[in-house]
């Protein structure tokens, strides 16, 4: 269900005072980007994925406690966790992923992604736009450059071209790049890398934000209370609450996104078939449990909706925050203390059930072979324990699980050492897993420098 404004408890006689309104994005887009595929002659993408899901890891999981365990390894370095065999001979993951191990013949996994930062707000920079330029970490200063556009930003850019739209946004007011989530902090400060970048705040994502306890909200929705569904059903008291609303975020300093968030809330109220992509009270509640109760588990069920539906890139963050909840975070994968403890509780348990229910769930579908899914974060953890039964940063080596939308199934690239602290073989970087992104949605060389960017990294052939 998907609530605008702030909602109470529910009474036999409707929605008691605070108003809500139960609207989602139209499943209308224009063209999907599966029909774009077949009209590259005409500029549009042609690759074989038709839509692309980033399930970002935000705080940076570890390598060896998740898909390169090192059994061998001293205690003080592979942690307190056995393994658990996969479907691929002789290849093993942790023992907290027993769903994902059962699943492995479907997805891939890159055991060799390094990255330049072991500072958040940068490496989270890097891993999102491919490239650091602009990035500011937590001594607040910024890095040489002007940002990038962030991975959806592209993807977006690429099919308004297409279809002739010179915004980002579709007519019905849908943006082909959505995001599950809040914006990406770390110690409170927003990150840089999640927008349009050089492209424009018009190809920002459109964001959502899943609440376990309200369902599924739009920001740029957020109504005033008074404002009841009675009086929503008057589209001129309407329009007269978000020229409120759009009037006081001027006076805030706010940009002028909130005028092109207005037009495409306004499209997702007027449209016949807004509820659909968005309610998942539409969903079976066996399917709800299986992608888990929680906040991340019913953000992966949304995502699926939303490509289901047209959506091109959808971005799922796992928390706002890296740091977890005793840190003022909201549940981050930043684990400097208590990483095993939080990762038997909470993450690993989470993440295997969310995205092997995901990956089920499109292969049920029929979306699997068309769909990208990719699981990283901005770095791993530092092989050694530390003190406090935790982790430190480490950009010298990390995992990515990719699948569907070409990727082979059962496939490891790249071996680290033996303690998953550097590449053993076959180094990549953030920057290629985005070409591979870019290429498998089928954006040339060619098309990219179109857009007025500049091609970075390589195609991880490996994995196709």
């Amino acid at each position: 269900m998907l609530f605008v404004g702030d909602r109470a408890a529910r009474t036999c006689a409707g929605p008691h005072r605070r108003a809500f309104l139960q609207v989602g994005a139209s499943t209308v887009l224009g063209l999907s980007l599966g029909d774009l595929l077949k009209a590259r002659a005409s500029g549009a993408p042609a690759g074989k994925a038709r839509a692309v899901i980033l399930l970002w890891l935000w705080g940076g999981p570890s390598q060896l406690d998740t898909f390169d365990p090192k059994p061998h390894a001293p205690l003080d370095y592979r942690g307190p966790f056995g393994t658990t065999p996969t479907r691929i001979p002789g290849v093993r993951f942790g023992e907290l992923f027993p769903l994902l191990a059962k699943c492995s013949d479907s997805f891939s996994v890159v055991r060799t992604l390094t990255s330049q930062s072991n500072d958040h707000g940068i490496a989270g920079t890097i891993g999102l736009t491919g490239s650091g330029a602009g990035g500011i970490g937590l001594d607040g200063k910024p890095l040489p450059g002007s940002p990038r556009p962030a991975l959806g930003s592209i993807v977006a850019k690429a099919v308004s071209g297409a279809r002739g739209e010179g915004r980002g946004a579709s007519t019905t007011g849908v943006h082909p790049f959505c995001v599950i989530g809040g914006k990406l902090h770390q110690g409170k400060k927003a990150i840089i890398g999640e927008g349009g970048g050089a492209l424009g705040a018009a190809y920002d994502p459109f964001r959502l934000v899943y609440d376990p306890a309200t369902g599924t909200k739009v920001p740029a929705l957020q109504l005033p209370k008074e404002l009841t569904p009675e009086r929503m059903s008057d589209r001129q008291q309407l329009l007269a609450a978000l020229g409120a609303a759009d009037r006081a975020a001027s006076e805030a300093g706010a940009t002028g996104k909130f005028d092109a968030y207005r037009g495409r809330a306004l499209a997702m109220l007027t449209s016949p078939t807004a509820a659909n992509s968005f309610d998942l009270s539409k969903e079976t509640d066996a399917t709800k449990d299986a992608y888990g109760r929680t906040r991340f588990g019913q953000s992966c069920l949304l995502a699926r909706r939303l490509v289901e539906n047209g959506v091109p890139f959808v971005q799922v963050n796992w928390s706002d925050h890296v740091e977890a909840e005793e840190d003022s975070g909201d549940g981050g994968w930043d684990h400097h203390y208590r990483n095993f403890q939080i990762m038997q509780d909470r993450h690993a348990p989470w993440l295997d059930q969310a995205a092997s229910a995901l990956l089920a769930d499109l292969k049920a579908r029929g979306l699997l072979e068309s769909t990208l899914v990719i699981a990283v974060g901005e770095f791993g953890r530092e092989p050694k324990v530390n003190d406090k039964a935790g982790r430190e940063h480490w950009p010298g080596c990390y995992s990515a699980l990719v699948a569907g939308g070409g990727v082979k199934g059962g496939r490891f690239v790249g071996t680290s050492d033996a303690k998953a602290a550097k590449p053993a073989d076959t180094p990549l970087s953030p920057a290629d897993l985005n070409a591979t992104v870019l290429d498998a949605v089928g954006l040339t060389s060619e098309q990219i420098t179109g857009l007025g960017l500049t091609p970075t990294g390589r195609v991880i052939e490996e994995l196709f």
